[in-house]
């Protein structure tokens, strides 16, 4: 692996590519992204392709990615702008790309934006509140999260979108009658650091799940979309979303084993299925190229 620092006046942003460039086998690289999560959280899913070159990336203000305009909050369209920067910078024409959770929705920006980036995007569970048809009721709920995590934080919030997260169907009366989750009953602290700067608690990254996709560019475009939603997530928000943005483009979401960190090796303590998830992962690819 080698890693890269691509700078620009308004962010330097960290990359890792896994094999050879040119590539080996003549395919194009195969991107991951995520958002919030960095290149971190690839290990278990990259070490699955040994064969191919992978690339690996921080979004800007995140992991290695330092930015430096000003800015905290995490945008989709400039988001993308990195990646098309990132991908410039690799120089081997259209890549293919593997993209998961607040990462699909930078990528489908990507594609709207820069069509000619990606020959295949598989966007994993991207969580769109705009294209639910309760979509009012997953922003009381999410802002619900943002004010336990305000009110008493970092524990009591991740507990609040834990719940939110694993909710089955539709935001309900139901959902919003329950009482604050316990952080102690998710083996969480309860304690409070002060701290108020989480992208996933705060509202960093609304941006991210308010997002619009621009269905007609996305439409027009040459990369060929395959929305992907984990077979344990199909009734949770992620899952949702995921079903509802295939809807958008007269598909069905293409299932994939576990969960919405399906990919995950156990050293964040959600693990999921990587070698599963890997073979899922080629065979879409090689269907799609």
């Amino acid at each position: 692996m080698t890693t890269q620092m691509l700078k620009t006046p308004e962010v330097d942003l960290a990359y890792d590519v896994h094999g050879p460039l040119p590539t080996a086998d003549g395919r194009p690289p195969l991107v991951m992204i995520g958002q919030p999560m960095d290149a971190s959280g690839f290990g278990a899913l990259v070490a699955q392709f040994p064969d191919r070159t992978v690339v690996t990336y921080d979004p800007r203000g995140l992991g290695r990615s330092t930015r430096k305009d000003g800015r905290v909050d995490h945008a989709p369209g400039i988001q993308a702008a990195d990646v098309h920067t990132v991908i410039e910078a690799l120089g081997v024409g259209p890549v293919e790309m593997f993209a998961s959770s607040g990462g699909a929705v930078t990528a489908l920006a990507l594609v709207a934006a820069y069509p000619e980036d990606m020959a295949i995007l598989v966007a994993h569970e991207p969580p769109l509140i705009s294209v639910l048809p309760d979509a009012r009721a997953a922003e009381r709920a999410r802002a619900g999260v943002r004010e336990a995590y305000e009110d008493r934080g970092a524990g009591a919030g991740m507990a609040a979108f834990l719940v939110m997260t694993s909710w089955r169907g539709e935001f309900t009366d139901d959902y919003f009658a329950q009482p604050a989750p316990d952080p102690a009953a998710f083996g969480m602290p309860s304690e409070d650091d002060g701290s108020r700067d989480d992208p996933l608690l705060s509202d960093r990254s609304w941006a991210v799940s308010g997002y619009r996709p621009d269905v007609d560019a996305l439409a027009a475009a040459s990369t060929r979309v395959v929305i992907a939603v984990g077979e344990e997530s199909l009734d949770t928000f992620t899952g949702r979303t995921a079903v509802a943005t295939a809807e958008l483009f007269g598909q069905q979401a293409t299932v994939f084993p576990s969960h919405h960190g399906g990919f995950l090796g156990g050293e964040f303590g959600y693990a999921g299925q990587p070698e599963a998830f890997a073979r899922r992962l080629r065979e879409v690819l090689d269907d799609a190229g």
